[in-house]
């Protein structure tokens, strides 16, 4: 199958950094090239009103809401077309918006440095960035009337053991029923084996995304909250590769790569090398 790319400037501070110039960034690196994908152009997903919600505590709510319609529609054109869909981000918000766009008991392999569960009453910021796994799961602002995602078929991997008392009060949050494997554990594991288990488990459609700051900063320093102690290109690149040969996937999302942190473009050169080659494979 082919991919085609879908650009989604999802930047949920709604003070335009640098996540809203990725999807150019990334294209100006090759991306669409070196995929050998088709164009499937940019959905309407921009967020412009900083202010936090009063009813669910989230940044411009409406305009989430908006957003992630579009983004849905656009999932589900790509996917009507036989294509497997590339959602290039913006922040990790724009997830809301493909699981609209996916057929119901899809699961979620879920890599980010973060466990992105807040709410819109624990989380500092009010983005939409601290909080969409819990959004999707059921446990965050109500959004679309439902959850839309089963929180049993999601494996939430590379994230960091918290460190200070949000952190910990955050992760506290996570539902149970959500499988871990925080980047310690990843890595003592091996990457390569447990992209492979990922991929022979269970038979149910799945999504994978991808937050950039799963990354260790020395590995790429260009995301908006990084981490340290997070994973190399290798142990990325490793996980990767099993999981987009799977049958089950469904397509990938990549959020938070902040184009202002990458003033001469070498940092989204390497990420499209490295997409390009586990996605071929």
């Amino acid at each position: 199958m082919r991919w085609t790319v879908l650009d989604a400037a999802l930047d949920s501070s709604g003070r335009g950094r640098g996540e809203e110039r990725a999807p150019g960034a990334l294209r100006a690196a090759g991306l669409l090239d070196r995929l050998g994908a088709h164009d499937g152009g940019a959905v309407h997903a921009r967020i412009d009103d900083p202010r936090r919600d009063p009813a669910t505590g989230l940044i411009g709510a409406a305009q989430v809401r908006q957003a992630s319609m579009a983004i849905g529609a656009g999932v589900a054109q790509v996917r009507a077309a036989g294509d497997l869909p590339l959602v290039v981000g913006g922040d990790c918000t724009i997830l809301l918006g493909v699981f609209l766009g996916l057929p119901a008991g899809t699961g979620l392999w879920f890599l980010d440095g973060h466990v992105d569960f807040f709410d819109g009453h624990t989380s500092e910021t009010g983005e939409g960035a601290d909080m969409e796994l819990s959004i999707l799961t059921g446990h965050g602002p109500d959004l679309f009337g439902r959850a839309l995602v089963d929180p049993a078929q999601v494996r939430l991997l590379g994230h960091r053991p918290p460190q200070d008392d949000p952190a910990r009060r955050e992760a506290d949050r996570v539902d149970p029923r959500i499988v871990q494997l925080p980047a310690p554990a990843l890595r003592q594991r091996g990457a390569a084996p447990v992209g492979r288990e990922l991929a022979a488990e269970g038979s149910a459609p799945v999504w994978l995304h991808l937050d950039l700051d799963v990354l260790d900063p020395r590995a790429l320093p260009a995301v908006t909250y990084p981490e340290p102690d997070g994973l190399d290109w290798d142990d990325l690149a490793a996980l990767v590769e099993p999981l987009a040969r799977s049958e089950r996937l469904l397509g990938l999302s990549v959020a938070d790569f902040n184009a202002d942190e990458d003033p001469d473009g070498r940092h989204a050169r390497h990420l499209v090398e490295v997409l390009s080659t586990v996605l071929a494979s």
